[in-house]
């Protein structure tokens, strides 16, 4: 059954009404990113590492970035880890706020519309089993979605899978012991990407390490690019 945009707008206003929207920066009621602290999201601007994606004066390689031979094309993300998008990365992975994937899709959109991306086909950054089942849903799958909807591109959620149970990055301090945490955390199956140019999809990017690992093993299964793409990158 197709409901007709009026229905569909009709039950929007309703669901705005028995559970109202409060923006995650202010609180004010409406939406859970008020066009005032939109505004004030901490945007990430160019020059940056053409690898990494972190901003810094110039637009070569940072000096991380030329002592690593990176498997990833390149990530970028439009926001830093701070303020409002980090709350909203928040409610969203730990408050089981589900509905903050649409406005936040929104906000991939956006950004990619000005970026020369290389993209056939979304691929979220999956969890392991145990975490999934912990959590319920996987909130880099929920943002892959949406962009999927909005930018008409395929998403696959069948091929990489997360092998190994790995520490949350964050809990490591070193590039060294992000690459070794992840290092073998994924496989792949299911799917061929030969020749295709693939776009991963995660919530956030700290040193990349689990971009670029996953970014492998999709090579390995043929892969012609692998791109990320995350909601907000920490600096």
């Amino acid at each position: 059954l197709k409901l007709r945009p009026h229905a569909v707008k009709l039950g929007e206003l309703a669901l705005d009404f028995l559970f109202p929207k409060y923006c995650v920066g202010c609180g004010k009621r409406g939406d859970f990113i008020c066009s005032d602290c939109n505004r004030q999201l901490v945007r990430i601007h160019a020059p940056l590492c053409p690898q990494c994606g972190r901003p810094q004066t110039s637009d070569v390689l940072c000096p991380v970035c030329v002592s690593w031979s990176a498997a990833i094309d390149g990530i970028r993300a439009p926001f830093r880890f701070e303020g409002t998008i980090r709350q909203a990365v928040y409610d969203l992975k730990y408050h089981n706020i589900r509905a903050l994937a649409k406005p936040l899709s929104g906000l991939l959109h956006d950004y990619l519309a000005g970026q020369s991306i290389p993209a056939d086909v979304l691929v979220q950054v999956p969890l392991h089993s145990k975490r999934l089942k912990e959590r319920g849903y996987n909130q880099s799958g929920l943002l892959a979605e949406g962009l999927g909807k909005l930018t008409g591109l395929p998403v696959v959620t069948d091929c990489l899978i997360r092998a190994k149970h790995t520490t949350p990055q964050a809990k490591t301090e070193s590039l060294g012991e992000r690459l070794g945490n992840v290092n073998g955390a994924f496989a792949c199956g299911g799917s061929t990407f030969r020749g295709l140019s693939l776009l991963l999809i995660d919530d956030v990017a700290t040193s990349g390490a689990t971009l670029n690992a996953a970014a492998a093993t999709l090579k390995s299964a043929g892969a012609k690019t692998v791109w990320g793409l995350a909601l907000a990158k920490e600096i």
